[in-house]
């Protein structure tokens, strides 16, 4: 019996030590919160929810803290005003449009280069899509901000309504003349409209401009410099946009405003093709109760070198300065993170958003994904269709979101008939330059 509690006085002794030993190891470091402001509601946003949250659960050193700043304009001014104050977020979600803006504060942002060289994180360019990394590189080809929520237009059709109209269901049509052609027997048949798009400015002029290997403006549509100037009066865009003024005469097109006003015309079956972003295939296949086709955007096939490759929308991730070191290196790892081929195919199949990387798009199509979802593949194929000129790059012009807003002004009375195609271009590009020579004053870089 001695023995006894003599042993289990020794393992008291034992447990005892144990304890102090615990007592006086470092303490369990607690993890280092990093904030994100963004822009996404909705299913949007609780997939991002979703980003944030994996990646918290696969270690321990970080958390990313997302936090809701409403749209795009509100979130990048809610980030400016909290720079003032130094209370500003280590990541910041800013619209692809803003992004001559964001390079010119250099002071206030952190390159992504610059960042995951300095934290020591894997990262090499040639991984990302150059149509998308591309948007957002500066002129020696450095990675600026890190591409999230990219997308792309794309047409869209109504199988049901082609085949009233006798069309081929399984043919979309590749070139304007077609669409104009297919618009027309539809409107044969009865419907209230051939065709409507969405963002005019983004799909006729911008994303038009990239698909025929034509510049926007001047100075590799602002890469190169400050100083550019706008070239969307050049004779094709003129051409195009006085089409679809004619068109509209006849319903053969029918605009339907600004932003995504147009896309609840076809889904209720008003209008039997749609052009729109590839980012809301959920949206339309949720909301039609009809067989949808997709196809790539129409050009015009006398245009030399048609079709070229599309440019993108969308947001990337800046990261501002004057955050603690151990914040910059838990930001790194999150990019390495979103990198990563299983994240960026989840993320590109739950949302329609473009993936950046290559081989998140062979995971994908390996999965079997595309194969299940016609049309899912489109928006990846028409982005690299072919290697991006300096004309379909991508554009890197001050105010552009100002500049978009005159296009649009000018746009509208063309399709109203109030101007001719030529005097509207010509008007858009007159105030967009001044929009450019005054952030060209007002910049740094000057």
């Amino acid at each position: 019996m001695g023995s006894a509690i003599v042993t289990s006085a020794l393992r008291l002794l034992q447990l005892v030590a144990a304890l102090a030993a615990l007592s006086l190891a470092a303490p369990v470091r607690a993890a280092t919160d990093i904030a994100w402001w963004h822009a996404m509601s909705g299913e949007l946003g609780r997939q991002l929810e979703k980003l944030a949250s994996d990646f918290n659960a696969s270690q321990s050193d970080y958390r990313i803290v997302p936090a809701y700043k409403g749209n795009y304009t509100e979130t990048v001014t809610a980030a400016i005003f909290a720079f003032r104050s130094r209370s500003q977020p280590a990541i910041v979600q800013v619209n692809e449009v803003a992004t001559a803006t964001m390079t010119a504060a250099r002071g206030a942002i952190y390159p992504v280069f610059s960042l995951m060289r300095d934290m020591h994180e894997p990262f090499s360019l040639t991984d990302y899509l150059p149509a998308v990394s591309g948007y957002y590189t500066d002129a020696a080809g450095n990675l600026l901000s890190f591409p999230f929520n990219s997308s792309t237009p794309i047409l869209y059709y109504n199988k049901t309504m082609f085949r009233d109209a006798g069309l081929d269901p399984d043919a979309p049509p590749k070139t304007w003349p077609e669409l104009g052609a297919a618009a027309k027997r539809l409107r044969d048949r009865g419907a209230a409209c051939g065709f409507t798009t969405s963002w005019p400015s983004w799909i006729h002029v911008e994303n038009f401009s990239a698909f025929h290997n034509l510049p926007l403006a001047t100075r590799g549509n602002g890469f190169a410099g400050l100083d550019a100037e706008l070239t969307i009066n050049n004779p094709v865009v003129v051409m195009h946009i006085a089409q679809l003024a004619e068109w509209q005469k006849t319903k053969l097109f029918d605009y339907g405003g600004r932003g995504q006003a147009a896309e609840p015309r076809f889904q209720k079956g008003e209008c039997g093709i749609f052009i729109g972003s590839s980012a809301t295939r959920a949206d339309i296949r949720a909301n039609s109760k009809f067989e949808i086709g997709y196809g790539m955007m129409p050009y015009w096939p006398d245009v030399k070198g048609a079709p070229q490759n599309s440019i993108i929308g969308g947001a990337t991730l800046w990261v501002l300065r004057d955050r603690p070191r151990e914040e910059y290196k838990g930001v790194a790892r999150f990019f390495a993170y979103l990198s990563q081929p299983g994240v960026q195919a989840a993320w590109h199949q739950n949302t329609g958003y473009l993936p950046i990387t290559r081989a998140a798009s062979e995971l994908t199509r390996t999965q079997g994904f595309y194969e299940r979802n016609p049309g899912s593949a489109i928006s990846f194929e028409e982005i690299t269709l072919n290697p991006p000129t300096e004309n379909s790059k991508g554009i890197r012009l001050g105010s552009f979101v100002l500049i978009r807003g005159a296009i649009e002004d000018e746009l509208e009375q063309a399709f109203a008939g109030q101007k001719s195609a030529q005097a509207a271009l010509d008007s858009a590009v007159e105030r967009g330059n001044k929009l450019l020579r005054q952030f060209e004053r007002a910049s740094p870089e000057r």
